[in-house]
């Protein structure tokens, strides 16, 4: 997603130099055949983790043999169900190895000619991965089943665009040495159109953050009375981090940027947008790694037993409508702040 939004349409404005342009062509490509290898991997040890899950008794170590793993995706439907949960995730994984193909092979200098196609074909075969995953096998009880189902996913994807775009541009970033000095140009405009990417991101993350908080947590007091609510509490606070990190890039780093781009200073550019931007994307980054190693912690409830989880009404559907507009409007008055600050920068200059 970060490729085709951000980093693509740079690297097709005409003002890039082409030998920026090359090398972050073909570091882009390496990044997302890694990428590819990382999925595939990773994909299998989930298979084995939901193997392990499904058998009682079954050891991890056991669930990843192959024929622990063809039981479990021949087992036949269960009663009720309108299709086998191996079904499912026979075509889930199916995607994931054509998913996983398709970046793999940019790591062939032949195929990186056409990283662009590849790119954007491996884009939607990502999604449709973790969006396989979350077809119930039987039929949702209620609405209120639908909109955990819907809001997990938005959390999902928008939370992993987020920091694996960031992780994605460091990455990019490390090759600074090897580019030109008019790449500062280049530069600020992906940061820039990362960071639209990025508040829709936040966005969406809070958004989904907040029902899944609501089902899962009864009182505040639970957020440090349970193993459940500390992990919450903690991973909260670490987006919280990450998104003071990213307010700090709209309000202080891009102003600057802006005016540096107007004022042609190139060296001024290039510090801002290839050693000082990344800098704080690491600590983003570093953040966001903290995040998903809490994520697995993140299973049951903050309930006590007996408690069922709240069932929407009316007027919650209406207090969500509220904070979600709220939220929208806040982000769309730190995008037009940003920009009334780049331009201040720029009036202050001439």
């Amino acid at each position: 997603m970060t490729y085709a939004a951000a980093v693509r349409p740079a690297l097709r404005a005409p003002e890039s130099g082409r030998n920026d342009v090359a090398v972050l062509r073909r570091r882009a490509a390496l990044s997302l055949a890694w990428a590819g290898v990382a999925l595939l991997v990773a994909g299998y040890v989930q298979l084995a983790a939901r193997v392990a899950r499904a058998g009682k008794g079954i050891p991890f170590g056991d669930a990843l043999a192959p024929g622990r793993i063809r039981d479990f995706l021949s087992a036949p439907a269960a009663r009720g169900a309108w299709v086998a949960q191996g079904t499912i995730c026979t075509v889930q994984n199916i995607v994931l190895v054509l998913a996983s193909a398709t970046l793999v092979a940019l790591f062939s200098p032949a195929a990186r000619r056409h990283l662009d196609a590849l790119a954007l074909t491996a884009l939607p075969l990502s999604a449709a991965v973790t969006l396989i995953s979350a077809i119930p096998a039987t039929a949702p009880a209620n609405t209120d089943r639908v909109l955990d189902l819907v809001f997990t996913q938005v959390h999902i994807v928008s939370g992993t665009v987020w920091v694996g775009g960031l992780v994605l541009l460091v990455a990019l970033a490390g090759a600074r040495r090897r580019l030109g000095r008019d790449a500062g140009l280049l530069w600020a405009d992906i940061w820039r159109r990362f960071g639209l990417v990025a508040l829709v991101c936040v966005g969406a993350v809070l958004t989904s953050g907040l029902w899944m908080s609501w089902k899962h947590v009864g009182g505040i007091g639970q957020l440090w009375t349970t193993a459940y609510g500390l992990f919450l509490l903690v991973k909260s606070l670490l987006v919280l981090g990450m998104v003071a990190a990213g307010a700090f890039n709209q309000f202080w780093l891009m102003p600057r940027i802006a005016r540096a781009r107007r004022a042609d200073a190139t060296t001024c550019l290039l510090h801002l947008t290839l050693r000082h931007f990344p800098k704080v994307v690491w600590a983003e980054v570093a953040l966001g790694v903290g995040v998903l190693a809490i994520v697995p912690f993140l299973s049951g409830s903050a309930r006590p037993a007996g408690d069922p989880a709240p069932v929407a009404t009316g007027s919650i559907f209406a207090v969500g409508a509220v904070l979600v507009l709220t939220l929208v409007a806040s982000l769309c008055v730190t995008a037009k702040a940003s920009d009334a600050l780049a331009r201040r920068q720029v009036a202050a200059l001439s």
